[in-house]
């Protein structure tokens, strides 16, 4: 008789990946029926393949590639993704979806678990949602993102949430307390489990031409900052003027649809800046590690960024990781140029002895063993 699965891990991107890895590779080690659905929202092999290779994962059990047409048909890109997601979810009836975050991914997969459950009537199954990274606020609707994780929430039966500032945020929202868990986030299992494999990594410097210490490291990607030639235009001047003030190179590892918004804006880079393809997790993870300074529009790197205790300047208005603030390691860059300046200035000789406030590298086996009471 086929073992039934549990778990169905629904996932697209590459923080997706890596921050679920730890409760994969768990629940793998326990044996414990799970299955994974990859959307294919990144699609290239960089952004994603090379991730299952590198933390151990195995090939997911579904693999869709539903690629986003257009940044502005968002309904569209979820809606295939839901089609597709419900028939599997359909034949395999897991007793829970668990999804990570706040893509079209997370949205999609969590909205089809929970419609099937309203069909218990027919199916007899109720599905479960659970979210992990849940309670994340930036109070800017005008990222999908946003809209995202506000409408996962408020449909999830479990919110494992990072630090008890997210579970406040969902509470005052009037979710359920019954349905939120504290358990720190995952990525610090996943960066505590792979930095000592990613010092391993160290040719990726020599094939930069970069030395410990001696760069800045760049990450861009969020829609509203590449897909405005005038805001674009407007952070190219202002990666100059860092780069300029500290007379240091910048390793820019740049999104694939960055690189397209680069050349159809036909925007020129300083000399000092150093456009790579994305690399892998433990390339990135020890690029990270070793860089003077880190600038970002990601959630994920200044999250990353303040547990490797590396000083961060964030290249947007708000950010959804406020504990990153509080504890110093992070601040707020904004997108003009004289502001991004301060900002670095401010952050460059910081004393890296704050605290990481994202929990103790066990986030995944709290997780696991609170859906395995409960599932029960």
């Amino acid at each position: 008789m086929r073992k039934k699965t549990l778990l169905t891990f629904i996932l697209g991107t590459r923080p997706e990946i890596i921050k679920l890895s730890p409760l994969i590779r768990l629940c793998r080690k326990k044996n414990i029926s799970f299955k994974i659905i990859h959307s294919g929202q990144h699609y290239s092999y960089a952004m994603d393949r090379i991730f299952f290779k590198e933390l151990g994962l195995g090939r997911p059990d579904y693999r869709l590639d539903i690629r986003s047409k257009a940044p502005y048909m968002q309904g569209e890109h979820t809606g295939r993704m839901l089609i597709e997601i419900e028939k599997i979810l359909l034949k395999d009836m897991p007793k829970a979806i668990v999804v990570q975050g706040d893509t079209n991914t997370v949205l999609a997969g969590a909205m089809t678990a929970e419609k099937i459950s309203t069909t218990k009537s027919y199916t007899g199954f109720d599905i479960k949602v659970a979210h992990v990274e849940a309670g994340l606020r930036s109070y800017d609707r005008s990222m999908p993102e946003e809209v995202n994780r506000f409408l996962v929430d408020h449909i999830s039966d479990f919110l494992f949430v990072p630090t008890p500032l997210e579970k406040k945020i969902v509470l005052k929202e009037g979710v359920p307390a019954d349905n939120i868990y504290i358990t720190g986030n995952t990525i610090v299992d996943a960066v505590s489990a792979n930095l000592k494999l990613a010092m391993a990594k160290s040719k990726i410097l020599k094939d930069c031409g970069m030395e410990k210490s001696g760069y800045i490291l760049l990450t861009l990607h969020r829609q509203e900052n590449v897909d405005s030639k005038k805001r674009f235009s407007s952070l190219v001047r202002a990666i100059k003027l860092v780069s300029d003030s500290f007379k240091m190179p910048v390793i820019f590892s740049a999104h694939p649809r960055t690189v397209k918004k680069i050349d159809s804006f036909n925007l020129r880079f300083t000399p000092r800046v150093r456009i790579i393809e994305p690399v892998d997790f433990l390339s990135f993870l020890y690029l990270e590690a070793n860089a003077s300074l880190i600038l970002t529009d990601s959630g994920g790197v200044q999250e990353e960024a303040c547990i490797l205790r590396v000083p961060c300047v964030t290249l947007r208005e708000n950010t959804e990781r406020p504990e990153t603030i509080r504890v110093g390691s992070n601040i707020i860059g904004g997108t003009k140029p004289e502001g991004i300046l301060a900002a670095s200035v401010k952050m460059f000789n910081k004393r890296r002895n704050w605290r990481n406030p994202f929990g103790d590298g066990r986030a995944a086996e709290k997780i696991l063993n609170i859906l395995l009471k409960k599932l029960s």
